[in-house]
């Protein structure tokens, strides 16, 4: 990761946090069936606990849940865990 943007996968319905994590610097995956290998972290609506299996996934990336959280918050939080 040194030198380049991070890379989050974030859900497809959270438009507005891809499009705010992009404008400050992280690269933007779409989070499908699985986490891609390359994503360093994770963001997901936190509306489900097991949403898209993501308990059970076997991932070392951090996954924030989104839920209750500002876009501000969330970058903040990536920055702490990424940077």
């Amino acid at each position: 990761m040194l030198n380049e943007r991070p890379v989050v996968a974030v859900e497809a319905h959270l438009h507005n946090i891809a499009s705010f994590l992009a404008e400050r610097g992280y690269e933007v995956v779409p989070l499908e069936d699985r986490v891609p290998d390359h994503a360093d972290a994770v963001v997901v609506s936190g509306g489900d606990d097991n949403l898209m299996g993501m308990q059970d996934a076997e991932t070392k990336a951090p996954v924030i849940r989104a839920a209750g959280l500002t876009p501000d918050d969330i970058v903040r939080a990536l920055d702490q865990r990424l940077r």
